[in-house]
């Protein structure tokens, strides 16, 4: 959710951390604030824009410092609540991602002890708690830990001491955190982007970290003050992989990376003459997945429909029960899980925390733990027992569109790689092997119609209410167009297994309320057609996602998307590109923030 980054080193701290706020908006926020030690702090409500309007062109400067993009969740927000957070004095700075549980008991305490109270956050509890322990002769390092070691909760923090301004303290827990090294400079952020335009040399802290910057070193502890060695690790993407590259925004940007998308995902990794998939990331639970008899896939949003349609390749390919559960039911249930279950998260950021924490649950009863993340380091990557990265790139835009792509690529190898070592024949494995390498270019087809897609969406821009409808392969299709509408259009727009729709759903269909149907040609065909007529009954607009040269859809929809033909195990990958682009159009033409949704965050780190 909320985006932390901090800075010590010889360059202008100011102008340093403002340019890293601006990397990190994607992640979401309402509102933004800044701290050197040598110039005191600025806060703003709304954009970073506002905030750097505020930053005075002469006087505030410095070598380091901490800024912060807060998404509120204890306190309005407000200026008086945007972070950075203070002590009572002014000596002891924070910024922080998370939630701090034990906030309100900690703030009695503190108040009785005769601190003062400036806003309604969970945040400045840690500054106070820290300038108490502070008081009993404690360093600023020994005070810090004394503080974490009381609080329950989640947090990415950054912690600076006016009194040694080089100095800055970085802790995790439940909250990413990754430390940026550089030549005479070091970083503390919540993710990557903003560090990359400096150095690609980054340390991941685990969960009950706390780090020590200062511009010439690092040294990591854990709460117990026992010191950690960890490597550095290089980040595979540069800075400007993160920009729009000429496009208006950078949702359309990741949509037209699609094709180039799977060719990464794919890369180095089918063998498609013998039928195999190659997944170096699962070799070292390689027997341990022979012996596995069911897999649950735990996942949230987005994530969530490429499972389910992870759940039909599966089983029906790799012949293995799976069940899809949402993060955030999962760990508040007690699944029977065994060491013959495998849990297979699934997170673009690799730090959606109710998908961790399934994770977690599902390790702590003795299953096998896969993840399927697109962020190296990121914290399920690190904690599972094995997995697949995407290699989709950095995902800018809240909405998640290729990192979709890449989901569903990655669930087809995973069905081949498993598949071949049960029931899947050659023949099965070499036919799926041939459609994915086909995909590509079949996307820059669909991509090449998209003025069409553009069009359409102009057409149907004042509706206020859109249906999706698709079935088997495609049904989870229908939820991923339904919300990827709805968050970037703010318009009402509901998904529907198609065979479901005489159960409720169909009560709202009149000839204001259009619907968007899945009816590719695949198994379930002739039943779609069926479904369209049943809306088409009813006075209700049709527009078709149908396969390129079918002609008879053409006689009962009122307008048509067409997609290149591949097997149905495939056709999500590509009926999906079409329903991408007429959210972002349908938003546009409304003149919305495509990228920045309100309310929403491009990475989930807290309940």
């Amino acid at each position: 959710m909320c985006g932390i980054f901090a800075y010590t080193g010889k360059k202008d701290a100011a102008k340093v951390l403002l340019n890293g706020l601006v990397s990190l908006e994607y992640r979401g926020y309402d509102s933004a604030g800044i701290y050197l030690p040598e110039s005191g702090s600025i806060k703003s409500a709304g954009a970073v824009d506002r905030l750097k309007k505020k930053i005075p062109k002469t006087g505030f400067t410095g070598k380091s410092g901490v800024a912060h993009l807060r998404w509120a969740t204890h306190g309005e927000p407000t200026e008086l609540n945007a972070h950075p957070h203070a002590d009572c004095d002014g000596d002891i700075w924070v910024v922080h991602n998370g939630i701090i549980e034990n906030f309100r008991e900690l703030k009695e305490k503190l108040i009785k002890a005769g601190h003062t109270f400036k806003s309604d956050t969970d945040t400045e509890v840690l500054a106070h708690l820290i300038e108490e322990h502070m008081k009993n002769e404690k360093t600023f390092e020994e005070a810090t830990l004394a503080a974490l070691n009381e609080i329950r909760g989640t947090y990415g923090a950054a912690i600076q001491y006016r009194q040694d301004p080089e100095r800055i303290i970085a802790a995790r827990m439940g909250s990413p955190v990754v430390l940026g090294v550089g030549k005479g400079e070091r970083f503390i952020a919540s993710d990557p982007s903003p560090i990359v335009p400096h150095t690609k040399q980054v340390v991941f802290l685990e969960d009950g970290e706390v780090a020590v910057i200062t511009p010439d070193s690092h040294t990591i502890y854990k709460l117990d003050s026992t010191q950690v060695k960890r490597p550095t690790l290089e980040i595979d993407w540069s800075a400007e992989e993160a920009q729009k590259g000429g496009y208006e925004h950078f949702m359309l940007k990741e949509i037209m990376e699609g094709p180039e998308v799977i060719r990464n995902t794919l890369r180095g990794r089918l063998i498609p003459e013998k039928g195999l998939a190659k997944l170096g990331g699962l070799e070292s639970v390689a027997d341990e997945l022979k012996k596995i008899d069911r897999i649950i896939i735990v996942a949230c949003g987005t994530a969530s429909y490429a499972a389910l349609v992870g759940e039909h390749m599966l089983e029906e390919y790799a012949e293995i029960p799976v069940e899809v559960e949402l993060g955030s039911e999962f760990r508040y249930r007690k699944p029977v899980v065994n060491e013959r279950t495998a849990v297979l998260g699934i997170s673009q950021s690799g730090e959606t925390l109710d998908t961790l924490e399934a994770i977690r649950e599902g390790k702590r009863r003795g299953a096998l733990t896969l993840g399927i993340v697109n962020t190296v380091g990121s914290t399920i990557a690190r904690e599972t027992d094995a997995g697949v990265y995407n290699h989709a790139g950095p995902e800018v835009s809240v909405a998640s569109t290729k990192a979709f792509l890449s989901q569903l690529t990655a669930l087809a190898l995973l069905t081949i790689f498993l598949g071949r070592t049960r029931k899947m024949s050659a023949k099965a494995g070499k036919e799926i092997a041939r459609e994915l390498l086909a995909l590509p270019e079949k996307i820059e087809r669909i991509l090449e119609n998209r003025a069409a897609i553009e069009r359409l969406a102009k057409k149907y821009v004042k509706a206020q209410d859109f249906l999706f409808i698709g079935r088997k392969y495609n049904y989870p299709i229908a939820f991923e167009g339904a919300i990827k509408l709805k968050e970037v259009s703010y318009i009402h727009a509901e998904g529907c297994g198609a065979g479901e729709m005489k159960h409720g759903p169909i009560a709202m269909i009149d000839e204001n309320f259009p619907t968007m149907a899945i009816a590719t040609k695949d198994s379930v065909y002739e039943k779609m057609l069926s479904n369209i007529q049943e809306i088409k009954a009813r006075k209700g607009k049709v527009i078709a996602v149908a396969t390129e040269g079918d002609t008879e859809i053409g006689k009962i929809a009122d307008d048509i998307l067409y997609v290149p033909k591949t097997i149905e195990v495939l056709s999500p990958i590509l009926n999906v590109i079409p329903l991408q682009l007429f959210a972002y159009y349908f938003a546009k033409e409304k003149g919305l923030n495509v990228d920045r949704p309100r309310n929403l965050a491009k990475s989930v780190t807290v309940e």
